[in-house]
């Protein structure tokens, strides 16, 4: 297991994405507090570039494999859409070719966005996980360097979004964030580690993707497929080993919602703040919402991970108001 980034690691990742990214606001919002009994905290990473956290981890990725392979050419990546974004925003910035790979039936809007970058996209399998091996078959045939969706470099750039967010709210008693493969999860426990706080850390899946909440409970490598039909962004079947060792390391817990909970939320965000949230983006709340009891008059902060819902999902959201 490689050790979670330095204090001074993150720091340097900051200053790297800074001239690309600014620091994404940490607002509280009356209308989603106003029945949570705690304060809460809603931290934007909604307002990237890309409308996610993986950017962060994407530019400090192609930054140290320009350095390390600088005769590279082009990158290849699995994805439902947030990475795929993040690395095709960063390898266009870098002057390298990016394919992504995605499976059929891939949230529309976010496969248009990974175009709009650059990306050459390539449509494979039913599941992420049939993507991410035809991935690495192209990537021998043609010649690119396979970008993992879990590496430790990825965690060095997405900790700076928990750097800003522990300095910007003091005395968080808790954070609860989404993992999908672990990268966000990770980079909010390197923060909390560098700095030296005492904050719960509460990971969220859904129910219909329990593989690291079974991982957690179990503690060993639990395998278990993926059923959401809205949060594809943690639709996570295998968890990467690495991330689940620092996941049952350093999570308090690991707590699942369902898919009409995590589409609740979504139109519970959009309707207080005026922000969108996918369906990952919108399960720190929804799962604090879920389990509030345990929360009472404490200070609170979710992360809304990503923005990229499609159309169609907005609608359904809406739908319920």
């Amino acid at each position: 297991m490689e050790p979670l980034p330095t204090l001074s690691e993150i720091e340097a990742a900051k200053t790297l994405i800074r001239p690309h990214i600014r620091e994404t606001p940490t607002y509280r919002w009356p209308l989603l507090e106003a029945n949570l009994g705690c304060e809460l905290w809603l931290k934007h990473e909604n307002h990237t570039p890309v409308g996610a956290f993986k950017i962060r981890g994407g530019l400090v990725y192609m930054d140290e494999l320009k350095r390390q392979q600088p005769d590279v050419r082009g990158v290849i990546a699995a994805t439902t859409g947030n990475h795929g974004q993040s690395i095709a925003f960063a390898a266009k910035l870098n002057g390298l070719r990016a394919v992504i790979v995605v499976p059929h039936g891939n949230n529309p809007e976010k496969n248009n966005a990974m175009r709009s970058l650059g990306a050459e996209l390539v449509e494979h399998g039913r599941e992420f996980q049939e993507a991410l091996e035809f991935s690495r078959e192209l990537a021998v045939k043609e010649g690119l360097h396979a970008v993992p969706s879990f590496h430790p470099w990825l965690v060095r750039g997405v900790a700076t979004y928990g750097l800003e967010m522990f300095r910007s709210v003091e005395d968080l008693d808790a954070v609860f964030v989404p993992i999908g493969l672990g990268s966000g999860f990770c980079g909010i426990a390197a923060a909390r580690e560098a700095l030296g706080l005492k904050t719960k850390i509460i990971g969220v899946v859904s129910e219909h993707a329990p593989a690291y909440a079974l991982s957690f409970q179990q503690r060993q490598f639990v395998e278990q497929s993926s059923t959401t039909r809205v949060a594809e962004g943690v639709a996570c079947k295998t968890p990467n080993k690495d991330a689940l060792e620092h996941v049952i390391r350093h999570a308090h817990d690991i707590v699942t919602v369902n898919d009409d909970e995590a589409v609740t939320a979504m139109r519970e965000i959009i309707q207080a703040t005026h922000n969108i949230a996918e369906g990952a983006g919108a399960l720190a709340y929804a799962a604090l919402k879920k389990y509030r009891d345990a929360w009472q008059g404490k200070r609170v902060a979710c992360v809304l991970t990503g923005g990229n819902a499609s159309m169609g999902m907005v609608r359904q959201a809406l739908q319920l108001s």
